[in-house]
């Protein structure tokens, strides 16, 4: 996939690929919420993930930004994920955790909403 790719594009494999690994994957939103991630993945082990997807040249809006910190701040795993690059490096940081059976809050694979 290219930088031509869309959002859904990328959140469609990332899906998939959650799904292979035995997660489940939510389309989240939440009215009267505006900015929330636009996927949870829960997967095998308790592990749970609130994800906000873009594209490679994608921007977060300063809403999306505060309801991210807002999640990080009550001990969620949150992601902002850029592009396909950034997807496949998430899920490969997903098998690494489901492997070692290690829940974590912190990852540096993936961005946080103060450097996207």
């Amino acid at each position: 996939m290219n930088c031509r790719n869309s959002e859904a594009k990328i959140e469609e494999w990332l899906t998939h690929q959650i799904r292979e690994l035995g997660g489940i994957s939510y389309k989240f939103t939440s009215p009267g919420n505006p900015g929330v991630p636009d996927r949870i993945y829960i997967l095998p082990g308790g592990i749970v993930w609130f994800v906000e997807l873009k594209t490679e040249i994608g921007r977060l809006a300063n809403i999306q930004k505060w309801q991210g910190k807002r999640i990080r701040e009550h001990g969620c795993n949150y992601a902002v994920v850029k592009g396909m690059k950034e997807a496949q490096e998430f899920v490969r940081m997903v098998e690494e955790v489901m492997t070692h059976e290690i829940h974590t809050t912190c990852v540096s694979a993936v961005r946080h909403p103060e450097d996207a």
